[in-house]
């Protein structure tokens, strides 16, 4: 390892205390680059065996591990940590006490321009008793996301999965996403989601404060779970959730607004909806014969083929079923205000 002194002295000599020492180590012999941006305070702790690319800053009391690769224009704040096999993208900036992957066999791999905020710990071993000291566990994050304070994102339970967070996601303060999750794309949760173990978010979600999330359920797309929930089944495209234990209560209809749909699709969304959740005719059949009613109706329609499918899947062997649904309905003329009905749809 290369000691703080060394360094210090390296800077003085080159007169480079505000640019970057470059080093590739060749063997016991260290090459070291100076570029025009970056620098390294000199009580960073930095192994020889490390990588770093152009324009890196590194602040004080910083420590980077012997198998980190750091990419172009990186930012370490002040006491911020990156360890063992952690690879990080260009352009990704690792703030005051964050602590980024683990001195454990596996890999972590953050992608460009990302935020790991104050504190937050980022691809550390995972709580999960399945877990076998020595096995290779590993966790994936895409470009572009904001992963803000005391948040906790943890690695696979196995080797022969990954945790995978994708790209443009908000991970607010104090959120947890357990080992082997899923997450997709352009997500916003809000303080304090908690994501158990093997749970999938699909793309353009958004939690409210305080949700929890039962281990191995989906949610889909687009949909909205209100604060305070707990989810202990999938919750299906396009919906919103909420309570304890969450319930549909519609869809999520300015968020489908705000993220492109047509006024025409939002409008066979909420036919096929009333459809398959909210139908007055008492001949309209099973739960199963109406969402093949309304396949068969509106099949040229992409979006409600995707929501259908997205429940139909919600009911395969290895899955949880959805939220039971709550809908407001008429009993008779003379009960002019609707009442709310509860129609659960439970897996067996």
């Amino acid at each position: 390892m290369i000691s703080s002194r060394t360094l210090q002295h390296l800077s003085i000599l080159s007169g480079a205390s505000s640019q970057l020492l470059f080093r590739r180590v060749y063997g016991d012999i260290a090459e070291v680059g100076r570029e025009e941006t970056g620098s390294i305070h000199p009580t960073a702790l930095i192994h020889h065996h490390a990588i770093l690319g152009k324009g890196v800053s590194v602040g004080p009391f910083c420590t980077v591990g012997s198998a980190v690769k750091i990419g172009n224009a990186c930012q370490l704040h002040a006491g911020s940590h990156v360890m063992g096999n952690t690879e990080l993208g260009n352009n990704c900036s690792v703030l005051s006490g964050a602590i980024v992957g683990a001195d454990l066999p596996g890999q972590t791999i953050i992608g460009c321009n990302n935020v790991i905020g104050y504190h937050a710990v980022v691809g550390v071993k995972c709580q999960d008793l399945k877990y076998k000291v020595g096995d290779e566990c590993f966790l994936v994050v895409g470009d572009n996301n904001d992963i803000r304070e005391f948040t906790s994102i943890h690695r696979s339970s196995k080797s022969r999965d990954t945790t995978v967070i994708g790209d443009g996601n908000l991970i607010m303060g104090s959120c947890h996403i357990a080992h082997d999750c899923k997450v997709g794309n352009n997500n916003i949760f809000a303080n304090n989601t908690l994501l158990a173990g093997h749970v999938v978010i699909e793309d353009c979600s958004h939690t409210a404060g305080a949700v929890v999330v039962h281990q191995f359920c989906h949610i889909g797309s687009y949909s909205f779970i209100g604060g305070g929930s707990v989810i202990s089944q999938d919750v299906p495209k396009y919906m919103m959730v909420s309570g304890d234990r969450a319930e549909i209560r519609g869809l999520n209809l300015e968020g489908l607004r705000r993220n492109g749909f047509s006024s025409e699709e939002v409008q066979t969304i909420r036919k096929a909806y009333r459809k398959i959740f909210m139908s007055s005719d008492t001949a309209a059949g099973s739960f199963e014969e109406r969402l093949s009613e309304v396949n068969t109706e509106l099949f040229g329609v992409s979006a409600v083929c995707s929501m259908v499918k997205s429940i139909r899947d919600s009911f395969t062997e290895s899955r949880r079923g959805i939220c039971k649904f709550r809908h407001f309905c008429s009993i008779d003329s003379s009960f002019p205000i609707s009442f709310l009905c509860l129609a659960g749809q439970f897996k067996p």
